[in-house]
């Protein structure tokens, strides 16, 4: 019994059955097949929720090679397998990353909600392209743009020999989400001049490309603006040149947008039985596959290096520079934290002496009327916001490199980023990466370790490790409860808030008791090896 589940990515219209096999492993990378069985996709039960499908005895056949005077080859019955099949019509299948997605509808049609707008993409021209290759002794660039949103996929005609081809094509697609992004990228076709002679080794170059988010899109407004084309090479960020693109999201029903934004992200599926990140990974990676055949066969044609670099495949290797671009990301979310801690220390400091009397005031008012904690916050929420509104962005964001990182990357990082999988480098420079990454490993492995550390003194605290702690911790929660159950809550809140406000004349730069207890608490480091 093997009791498994298996998902694979099939397309319609479903040519290709599903092949099955049992085969005896009978020693070292040989099998020996007891039986197999061709199911046709048309034929298997679809299921659109959580229900359990019903099961099924499928026959399992063997090919045997019968002698005599003309070999023939007879299918006999070999044996029966069990099998629960069906198509899930559920799920989504994401093809790219789920940050910047274009579609997150489930795979059934049936199940899709009726569109709440409409994206017109008007894609004009390109200014100040480099030229991408060279032909009769001069550079030249043969440029053509691709877009995609949800499952269509639009390709412009190539303007040939041009740093400022024209386009002026516009497309629309039915938008069901405004949380989707579309990509628009620029290539430049090195298969016109007999490229496709060179025996499938010619691709085309990547020119650059630009994601649009259309929450960030005000409807019914029309965006006219140039977006700068940057592609990263192992030398470093370049810009290529600049697209000017037209974009236009309406909206067709403003409550239904509105709407889209309590509810889930994903089709419900996902949350009452969640694919794991293998699954998710494993099924990304079967959707691209098929996306990249369909479309090499459309005319024209998209390859397969170009279907790749639309949906962003290599975004989940490891990158020096992109770790570095995440960590800055997440101090940047912390910033506002940080400077209110900095701001609090200054209270208490009283270095500005009229600022902290006016926060004693306005904590004793909080105190002595707790209703007005929740109404103030909010109040100055709407505040903040109404102010923000000022400083709006007023055209679609594109590619940062700052904020990417790839304008201070090293060429080495860089050179990391691009390296095939498994790696071609030479054995030094694999060797030197590998103690670099050994370095940093070991610096989240402390601050790890750290964490961990503060959490096992938490437990120590009730654990009677350290018994002489863990009694006093016991005692000051006896009185503690007693003191807070005769003493009125706010009198107690006021205590502590003017005892945390108090002047510095009052304070000692020596740690307060409570954290030289906490310090002194047990933790497990000392077992381990």
């Amino acid at each position: 019994m093997w009791n498994e589940d298996l998902m694979f990515v099939a397309s319609e219209p479903f040519e290709e059955p599903l092949i099955l096999s049992v085969e005896d492993r009978v020693g070292n990378n040989k099998d020996e097949v007891l039986g197999r069985c061709a199911i046709p996709l048309q034929y298997v039960d679809r299921r659109f929720d959580h229900k359990i499908m019903n099961s099924r005895w499928f026959n399992l056949e063997k090919h045997i090679v019968v002698d005599g005077e003309q070999k023939k080859k007879e299918i006999k019955f070999a044996s029966r397998i069990h099998l629960r099949i069906c198509l899930e019509g559920g799920y989504h299948v994401l093809d790219e990353s789920t940050h910047y997605s274009s579609d997150l509808r489930p795979t059934e049609k049936r199940l899709w909600k009726s569109s709440i707008g409409v994206l017109e993409l008007g894609i004009l021209n390109a200014q100040g392209l480099l030229p991408m290759k060279t032909k009769d002794g001069r550079g030249t660039t043969d440029a053509y743009c691709v877009a995609k949103y949800g499952q269509k996929w639009v390709r412009t005609r190539t303007i040939i020999d041009s740093s400022t081809p024209k386009w002026n094509e516009q497309y629309t697609w039915e938008v069901y989400d405004p949380c989707t992004v579309i990509t628009i990228g620029v290539f430049d076709n090195c298969h016109l001049h007999g490229g496709d002679k060179a025996g499938g080794a010619t691709k085309d170059s990547r020119i650059g490309k630009v994601r649009i988010r259309l929450s960030t899109l005000e409807t019914d407004r029309v965006y006219t603006h140039s977006y700068p084309l940057l592609v990263l090479h192992p030398t470093g960020v370049k810009k290529m040149g600049e697209i000017h693109l037209a974009v236009r999201f309406t909206c067709s029903s403003l409550l239904n947008m509105m709407h889209m934004y309590s509810q889930p992200l994903l089709p419900k599926m996902h949350y009452l039985h969640p694919l794991t990140v293998n699954q998710l990974d494993s099924l990304r990676h079967q959707a691209t596959q098929i996306v990249s055949m369909r479309l090499s066969r459309a005319e024209p044609p998209l390859r397969k290096e170009v279907v790749e670099y639309m949906l962003d495949v290599g975004s989940h290797m490891w990158s020096m520079r992109r770790s570095k671009a995440n960590f800055f990301r997440i101090m940047g979310v912390l910033g506002g934290l940080i400077a209110v801690g900095k701001w609090f220390d200054q209270i208490c400091n009283w270095k500005n002496s009229i600022t902290t009397v006016l926060i004693h005031i306005l904590f004793f008012i909080l105190v002595m009327y707790p209703e007005l904690i929740l109404p103030t916050i909010f109040l100055y929420l709407f505040l903040i916001g109404v102010w923000y509104f000022r400083w709006r962005p007023r055209h679609p964001p594109h590619m940062d490199t700052r904020l990417s990182h790839a304008d201070s990357a090293h060429p080495d990082e860089l050179d990391e980023e691009f390296d095939t999988f498994p790696t071609s480098r030479p054995s030094d420079v694999v060797r030197m990466r590998y103690d670099r990454l050994r370095s940093i490993a070991g610096r989240i492995q402390t601050v790890v370790g750290d964490l961990a550390t503060q959490g096992e003194r938490l437990q120590s605290l009730l654990s009677w490790r350290d018994p002489r702690a863990t009694a006093l911790f016991v005692l000051f929660c006896l009185v503690a409860a007693i003191v807070l159950y005769v003493t009125p809550f706010q009198v107690v809140a006021l205590l502590t808030g003017f005892y945390v406000l108090r002047h510095p004349r009052f304070r000692h730069k020596l740690p307060s008791v409570p954290l030289n207890f906490f310090r002194r608490l047990p933790a497990r480091t000392d077992c381990m090896l």
